[in-house]
């Protein structure tokens, strides 16, 4: 049997109405690859999953469904994988409910890659979001692919951190492969296609529904060695996510806020309940150096220590903005804006409203 053939049988199998995850597993684990599903008799199937799923199984005519997911899969950048597949993402092999086919638009290389997870409220802080981007920017210039669900607020935050940096991001989605969503997340949607990737587990055509996304999340906790929740208040669905990281021996991580934030709430809670408390971007590295390289900028924007000093001097103790330290320093904008960025994420230096920034720290 060729690849297509063999891909028409996964498909056949995980496109049949009533036969669930759950039911595919026993049958894999019981009979066989789906070629041999559909070869073994209605008794030996009933044996497994009960007269009525072998029913289903042998007596549904979904070949339109299945025709339609092979004709995407043709397309260039869109591919399906099964659980057999060589690409199929290790670590998801790893947790108690892998699903059998994924559909992925864009690279394939990331799904194999060492990964964290950045997950946190829809409705953020503005400081939220720029602890999610640029958390996100500088772990994925080490070298890690950044995963999130592709929702607003902290999970576009990170998405577009990463792709600010390495562009190493995989967003997973509680829709069909064809049905992004929100809406207004299209545009960045189409970034990680071209230059990250798209996964889903749910058949084409799916819906936003509201159970779809819980399974959603357990992939995202799942393909990550851990997961970092950046805001979330007590009843967040981040909170799902770090739960279900912790289930899959993962690694939690959670930033700390202001005491009186909702938005801080779920993030405490889980420091009380063992999750890492991050302050910067080294916590999280003294946790995952097995999976980073050193962290890199661009060769344009040199972070060697002579220019920190002098950025760091230029700078002061009193507030600043771009311009001013810019104009103090004799370094180029690009040079320092990467700059800042390393500084605020090793806590030596915060960013202000305004677009202004302090240092913090003498060190």
């Amino acid at each position: 049997m060729d690849a297509g053939e063999s891909l028409a049988s996964w498909l056949r199998l995980t496109l049949i109405p009533g036969i669930g995850g759950e039911t595919q597993r026993k049958l894999l684990a019981a009979v066989g690859l789906p070629e041999a599903i559909f070869r073994a008799g209605r008794s030996a199937l009933g044996d497994v999953v009960g007269d009525k799923a072998a029913k289903l199984l042998l007596d549904t005519d979904n070949r339109a469904a299945v025709d339609q997911a092979l004709a995407w899969s043709e397309k260039p950048g869109q591919q399906i994988l099964h659980l057999a597949d060589p690409e199929y993402p290790q670590t998801l092999l790893q947790i108690p409910d892998p699903p059998a086919l994924l559909y992925v638009r864009g690279r394939l290389d990331l799904l194999n890659a060492p990964a964290l997870a950045i997950v946190g409220s829809r409705n953020p802080t503005p400081q939220g979001a720029t602890n999610a981007e640029r958390f996100a920017a500088a772990l994925a210039n080490a070298g890690l692919t950044i995963a999130s669900g592709l929702a607003l607020g902290i999970d576009a935050a990170a998405h577009r951190g990463a792709l600010r940096a390495s562009g190493n991001t995989v967003a997973f989605t509680g829709t069909g492969i064809d049905r992004l969503y929100p809406a207004s997340n299209q545009e960045l949607a189409l970034s990680i296609a071209a230059r990250g990737a798209i996964v889903s587990e749910f058949r084409m055509g799916t819906p936003p529904a509201a159970a779809n996304f819980p399974r959603r999340n357990r992939l995202i906790s799942g393909f990550a060695c851990g997961t970092l929740v950046v805001e979330a208040t007590i009843d967040s669905g981040s909170l799902i996510t770090a739960r279900l990281a912790a289930e899959q021996g993962r690694e939690v991580f959670a930033i700390p806020g202001s005491i009186h934030s909702p938005q801080s709430r779920g993030c405490h809670k889980l420091i009380r309940q063992g999750a890492k408390l991050v302050e910067t971007v080294q916590d999280i590295f003294d946790e995952l150096s097995g999976y980073l390289a050193p962290p890199s900028a661009p060769a344009s924007a040199s972070n060697s220590e002579p220019e920190t000093s002098r950025l760091l001097l230029a700078m002061g103790f009193d507030p600043c903005n771009l311009d001013d330290l810019v104009g103090r320093s004799g370094l180029t904008a690009d040079i320092v804006s990467v700059m800042l960025l390393h500084l605020e994420l090793d806590g030596q230096v915060a960013s202000l409203a305004g677009g202004r920034y302090q240092r913090i720290s003498q060190a």
